[in-house]
């Protein structure tokens, strides 16, 4: 099944801004995260909505993807041209000749490889990603045997060169063709091609040179980390072969929505609620940040909308270049309950703002208003 263009799986235009890329990834990681929504499809589109960000949201990988989208131009003829489903020439010699006109080119079997690696998903709350914390997870991994240390061959004995392949991993079947007898190489199948054969196989791992094991895991979750971001643990995925390095674990992160606080980069997002007195009058109010309560000076005439700043009261960077912001949006609060005491103290106050000069930024608003009522 060919893959779905990354802007449409993101739902953004070829022209849109890193920005605009970013906001739809956290959009749709959110809703597609297997730890929210349930769906039986939910895991992979997580992971093709991901997928699609890692290339868009870097400059050399998207301006690559743009000129040749899914198709990698150093895949000889792209898989599915003139050729019948072949990559290029070195799939037609591999196919007839045992790969690189000869078998030259072969992989040896018992070259060490790197274990695979894992993934790991860790919802973590807002506060928890700002700050940073210590915690262990427990993953299942493959770990080298510790009965055969991998051989997979029963304590005494050892594995024995395959008398089919003669060690090579592979077999040379000979195929009848219109050009001839040609020789075809495939992998041995007695040896599974590791060219290798176990007579009495180690009872713990059933010949695989591998167990399976839950293994705990302390990760310390750097301070600043956002939500969709990863953290490499080099070494701690599945076991190597043939003495080979285990493979890497990459724990994915999903930071929990918090119920005051909005986070856009590093900088912090509220509303802060003041009366109809306090915009007024002016007031010293107490703001909730994520570094504990501090002081903010509302001056007199506010107005709702009004935007202050708390230089340092964001989220730390997680590559340590200094922190963020917070942002506080005042919104003013018009009362619903009034006393018969306070509606005639309004009234008043009705009566003798009739009398007050206006500013000129109300007279620019109320001009605004005069207008747009006229169909100016």
């Amino acid at each position: 099944m060919s893959k779905r263009d990354y802007y449409e799986v993101l739902g953004v235009s070829k022209s849109a801004s890193k920005d605009e890329i970013k906001k739809a990834y956290r959009k749709l990681s959110k809703k597609f995260h297997p730890d929210i929504n349930k769906e039986p499809d939910a895991a992979e589109k997580f992971k093709e909505v991901k997928e699609a960000y890692e290339i868009l949201s870097d400059d050399q990988k998207r301006a690559h993807y743009d000129q040749f989208g899914h198709t990698d131009p150093n895949q000889g003829f792209g898989g599915g041209g003139d050729f019948g489903g072949f990559g290029g020439f070195e799939d037609i010699f591999n196919t007839f000749f045992g790969g690189g006109g000869g078998g030259s080119r072969r992989r040896d079997p018992n070259a060490p490889r790197q274990g695979a690696d894992l993934q790991y998903t860790m919802t973590i709350s807002f506060e928890e990603a700002a700050f940073g914390k210590e915690t262990d997870i427990e993953i299942p991994r493959e770990e080298t045997c510790d009965t055969c240390h991998g051989s997979g061959a029963k304590p005494g004995t050892k594995p024995e060169t395959c008398e089919h392949c003669h060690g090579t991993g592979q077999l040379n079947v000979e195929q009848n063709t219109p050009f001839g007898k040609i020789v075809n190489r495939r992998v041995c199948h007695y040896c599974n091609g590791t060219g290798k054969e176990i007579k009495q196989k180690c009872s713990t791992c059933g010949g695989k040179g591998k167990v399976k094991k839950r293994r705990k895991i302390h990760v310390k979750i750097p301070a600043g980390i956002d939500d969709g971001q990863q953290l490499r643990m080099a070494g701690q995925g599945e076991a190597g072969t043939n003495g080979g390095p285990s493979g890497d674990l990459y724990v994915v992160f999903h930071v929990r929505e918090h119920e005051f606080f909005e986070r856009d980069g590093d900088d912090i997002y509220c509303e802060m609620p003041i009366t109809f007195v306090q915009a007024a009058l002016g007031d010293e109010i107490e703001v909730p940040t994520l570094h504990g309560k501090v002081k903010l000076k509302v001056p007199a005439g506010t107005q709702t909308g009004t935007k202050f700043r708390l230089k340092g009261k964001g989220v730390p960077n997680v590559r340590g270049y200094g922190v963020g912001d917070q942002h506080i949006l005042v919104r003013i609060l018009t009362p619903t309950k009034l006393t018969d005491k306070q509606k005639q103290l309004l009234k008043e106050f009705s009566d003798v703002s009739g009398s007050v000069p206006l500013g000129e930024h109300e007279k620019s608003f109320f001009s605004k208003v005069k207008r747009a009522f006229k169909g100016e």
